[in-house]
């Protein structure tokens, strides 16, 4: 669906370029919800706004559906930007007009009839569950309310990929759950392709299929949220983990010194997640286990768990071997 191209962006600043974003290769698959995660200043909404070309890229090409469209004429892009729908961190909605005329008014600029209107405006107030709020205006509404607006004004001229700038980062967690649980509807329902940024990895955990980390403009990591999320290999993504799940690494592993027996991380995915294998694998392997921390949720619709584990006495090597025959992947983190 998109194609990224040694794409970059530099800026003018006291006469000297600066780069906003380093050339990086990148493709984004039709029907998915692909993540772009990064601190402040990492470059990700400088990324996601080149899709639509609200920044103008420095080089490079960027390709949708095979289309260049870094070499569109004015025409051009307004033709596209009917097909990318855009949804922002702080809703941008219109205060004098009713929730109504604001998903409305892209179909009022691009001159459909006022009966399609109506009836466009009643179907999406419909999708995200605004229906009895069509009259109110944006003073009146929530914060997650009004992301619902901004959701289903960015659905109105039917687009095939939408966009979304920090849409949960003003919401408080409750809202950001059910503002979330409505994209991914929108994505499984509708088969949007949807490009997310975010600088929070539990965002990413819940609805994306596949991300790429972001670091001072360069692209250090990318691929399912599975693999990243579960096995990340580069220090900025290790942080965003270890932030998400509320673990301090340093502490972790110095509080090790006090703990007996060889430890590590066992990582269980899919069914596998709720097997009772440390029980079966002890009795097995005459291994004793000391849970040490983890946790058990899912990435998207898959369960996961995570424990850091201490083995004491038995065979702790059969025990390992064991764990690995069943499909647990084993990270000895120390002997």
């Amino acid at each position: 669906m998109i194609e990224f191209q040694r794409l970059h962006k530099s800026y003018a600043v006291a006469g000297r370029a600066v780069s906003a974003l380093q050339p990086l290769d990148l493709t984004v698959e039709s029907g998915e919800v692909f993540g772009i995660i990064g601190h402040s200043g990492a470059g990700k909404s400088t990324l996601i706004r080149m899709i639509n070309r609200l920044e103008e890229p420095s080089g490079g090409r960027l390709l949708i559906e095979g289309e260049d469209v870094t070499a569109l004429d004015a025409a051009g892009l307004r033709a596209l930007r009917r097909r990318i729908g855009m949804i922002f961190q702080h809703f941008n909605l219109l205060s004098s007009r009713t929730v109504a005329s604001n998903v409305g008014f892209p179909l009022e600029l691009a001159g459909t009839p006022r009966a399609q209107i109506d009836a466009r405006v009643a179907e999406l107030l419909q999708t995200v569950g605004l229906q009895a709020h069509a009259d109110k205006y944006p003073a009146q509404l929530s914060g997650g309310q009004k992301q619902r607006v901004g959701i289903a004004r960015a659905l109105a001229t039917g687009p095939r990929i939408l966009l979304c700038d920090e849409a949960t980062s003003a919401l408080d967690p409750q809202t950001t759950a059910s503002v979330l649980g409505l994209l991914s509807k929108i994505n499984r329902e509708l088969g949007l392709t949807i490009v997310l940024i975010t600088h929070e990895m539990d965002v990413i955990r819940r609805v994306c299929d596949r991300v790429a980390v972001l670091d001072a403009g360069e692209l250090v990591e990318m691929g399912p949220v599975t693999d990243v999320f579960l096995h990340p290999q580069h220090p900025t993504t290790r942080r965003f983990v270890s932030e998400s799940e509320h673990i301090d690494e340093g502490t972790l592993h110095g509080d090790f010194d006090t703990v007996g027996g060889t430890i590590v991380r066992l990582t269980f995915l899919g069914a596998d997640t709720y097997q009772p294998l440390l029980g079966s694998v002890a009795r097995q392997t005459g291994v004793d286990y000391n849970i040490l921390s983890g946790r058990i949720d899912r990435i998207k619709d898959t369960p996961y768990g995570q424990l850091i584990v201490s083995l004491v006495g038995g065979d702790q090597a059969a025990a390992q071997q064991a764990f690995a025959a069943a499909g647990v992947h084993v990270e000895e983190l120390r002997r």
